[in-house]
């Protein structure tokens, strides 16, 4: 299995979709911070990614002191950062000015239609929540706004009809609709993330150069290396071995796997490790013992110097920690 499907089995998402609009112009909808969002969208999560999916007409992305991005029906957009942003018929329309966030968000999925009165556009709006860490891993080196169009690929296409669907459904009196509405959320946001990788492997055979952990995966040495490291984080790993694997030198991964990824390929294995390590704590009763040789340790003492470095903690005590912290429906029993 490749390293993005591994982290994504890591990764635990929560998604949802929040706002079903039909705006006609002129408008503007004014989207705040994420953090500011968090605590309505998904209270207790780390970290909240919002996204927007066009599904008619066309509008402009303002984001910060940039230049305005213009979207077309099919564009699906992401803010790996969070940032604050505006959704527009065209650059400059001042925000209108609606009701709190909190009462907007009391029922989702929330239908929104306003607007002067001229032409149309759809607008699906979701989030993503998730770990912290793995965020950082997985969005590191990803800019400000992420925009791909899922009606270049079959999936997408079929996404966005099942998305389309799964919309009319959370209005029909049948239980479940809320719930395909969040599993689509976590599918589209995974195929912007593949597109994506898509193209930046095609920039890069054009000569233009990414960084970041996605980069990285879509390349052919560090990708090679990543994909060894995420199937079978226990063994033990040399530089050397690692180099062979990934068909090149130690000194060109090491190069290449730094200006990428931002870390050693060791650095990186004793990261992968350790976000195993918490998942495996939060997510199960096994021992530590078992743990630490899970994720490539021999004894619990080498094991715990580790996590502590890692997590400010040493692992049993930051287990209890965590599952404190869970309303109490969710701790393991």
């Amino acid at each position: 299995m490749d390293a993005l499907s591994e982290t994504l089995k890591v990764v635990r998402l929560v998604g949802a979709i929040f706002i079903n609009a039909r705006f006609t112009a002129p408008w503007c909808y004014q989207s705040p911070h994420a953090d500011t969002a968090a605590p309505f969208l998904e209270p207790g999560a780390e970290r909240v990614v919002i996204f927007h999916l066009l599904t008619e007409g066309e509008c402009f992305c303002e984001l910060g002191d940039g230049p305005p991005v213009r979207l077309v029906a099919g564009d699906a957009i992401i803010f790996p950062q969070g940032d604050a942003h505006r959704m527009c018929s065209a650059p400059g329309v001042p925000a209108a000015q609606g009701a709190r966030l909190d009462e907007v968000l009391a029922r989702r999925p929330r239908q929104l239609a306003y607007g002067g009165g001229g032409a149309s556009t759809r607008l699906v709006c979701g989030y993503l929540a998730c770990d912290a860490r793995l965020a950082r891993l997985l969005l590191a080196g990803l800019p400000p706004l992420v925009r791909v169009n899922v009606r270049g690929s079959n999936a997408g296409t079929w996404l966005e009809a099942s998305v389309r669907y799964a919309l009319a459904e959370a209005r029909s009196p049948r239980p479940g609709g809320e719930g395909v509405l969040a599993k689509l959320a976590e599918v589209l946001f995974i195929e912007v993330l593949r597109q994506y990788m898509h193209q930046q492997a095609a920039d890069a055979v054009d000569g233009e150069r990414h960084s970041g952990w996605l980069a990285g995966v879509g390349d052919r040495i560090v990708g090679a290396a990543l994909n060894a490291l995420h199937k079978s984080p226990a063994h033990t790993w040399s530089l050397d071995e690692l180099a062979r694997t990934a068909g090149t030198s130690r000194s060109v991964l090491a190069e290449r796997f730094q200006q990428l990824v931002g870390s050693s390929p060791m650095q990186y294995l004793t990261q992968w490790r350790m976000l195993l390590a918490s998942n495996l704590l939060c997510r199960s009763n096994a021992p530590l013992s078992r743990i630490a040789e899970d994720v490539g340790y021999q004894t619990d003492t080498a094991f715990s110097r580790a996590f502590r470095r890692e997590f400010g903690a040493p692992p049993a005590a930051w287990r209890r920690g965590q599952v404190a912290a869970l309303p109490a429906a969710q701790r393991l029993q």
